[in-house]
């Protein structure tokens, strides 16, 4: 059993004394974790550039995923762990709101610690400067401005903003350019309002802001399809073309297996999956209530959709082609 040592001034009164333990508690609970991570080899969250820019160099794209509580962590880096791939666990500012943020940093961190797998923390679509800066204090280590909602000048200005804060703490910065249509989170951008992204303007907002990796908008979007989504590939190759840092899909769920393939093949280096790991989890949980509806404990219910999602994870790493290459 680990043995904390505090030491207090006799004149402290009962609070003082209290922040005090907890502050020194903390402390000494993060240098053994950092210890331990030296022991191990390991950097616990990881900043996902280095191996996003492998993945560009040798052809295949890393998965990014979604989670909302432990039981979809876990299913997220059961499949990479099971499948040798590297992953980017991805949060929204729901999420955020959810679960505490640092509650989720603690999370990856110790999850990061046990499994031998490079492993980043991702803030996804967020608007907001404030809440990513505070996701950098909290240690996330990518992290994504999403202000494609802004008049173009106001998007780059923000942008840049978000890329000085960021880089000083190491944090990889994704932006998106062009609007993706759907829901995600509370963010909806209706059919008529999205917007692809337009080659030439790409190279100047990136050249401009400074990001590292680029999220672009060529015909998929948040949530899932009525039909098969049409992607626009022949504006894919121009802006990998014209552009030279990694290109981020989002809105993959739903897409089919050979399109995403053939995506990647012209360009894409990060592919966002939320919603096909929802959908497997909910379902999971609605079958054991089906067979049993007294059921009444979380680990039974939970842990059915932790598989189910686990599962998913697995087929979009293959997917991606990012498997055995952790």
């Amino acid at each position: 059993m680990q043995n904390f040592i505090i030491c207090v001034s006799a004149e402290a009164n009962p609070q003082e004394l209290k922040k005090r333990a907890a502050d020194s508690i903390r402390k000494q609970l993060k240098d053994n974790l950092e210890l331990l991570s030296f022991m191990k080899g390991n950097i616990m969250i990881q900043n996902p550039l280095g191996f996003i820019k492998k993945a560009q160099k040798e052809g295949y794209a890393i998965g990014a995923f979604n989670i909302h509580n432990l039981e979809t962590m876990q299913a997220v880096v059961g499949g990479a762990v099971k499948t040798h791939s590297p992953v980017i666990i991805a949060t929204t500012l729901g999420t955020i709101n959810h679960a505490g943020i640092e509650n989720i940093t603690a999370m990856i961190n110790a999850t990061s610690l046990l499994n031998d797998i490079p492993i980043a923390l991702h803030a996804d679509h967020c608007s907001s400067y404030e809440v990513l800066e505070t996701c950098v204090k909290n240690g996330y280590s990518s992290i994504m401005i999403d202000a494609s909602a802004l008049p173009y000048e106001e998007n780059i200005d923000i942008t840049k903003r978000v890329v000085r804060m960021a880089h000083v703490k190491k944090v990889c910065v994704e932006a998106e350019l062009g609007k993706l249509g759907g829901i995600e989170d509370d963010i909806k951008v209706d059919a008529e309002n999205a917007m692809f992204t337009d080659p030439k303007q790409a190279v100047d907002f990136v050249e401009r802001t400074g990001i590292d990796t680029l999220a672009i908008a060529i015909g998929t979007a948040h949530g899932l399809y009525k039909g098969e989504p049409l992607l626009d590939y022949n504006r894919l190759k121009e802006i990998r073309s014209l552009v030279e840092l990694p290109l981020v899909l989002h809105g993959a769920s739903g897409v089919p297996f050979d399109s995403i393939r053939y995506a990647i093949s012209l360009g894409i280096s990060k592919v966002n999956i939320a919603t096909e790991l929802k959908i497997p989890f909910a379902d999971a949980i609605k079958k054991v209530f089906a067979q049993n509806p007294d059921e009444s404990d979380p680990r039974k219910y939970m842990g059915a959709g932790r598989a189910a999602a686990q599962e998913m994870v697995e087929y979009k790493i293959n997917m991606c082609g990012c498997n055995n290459k952790a």
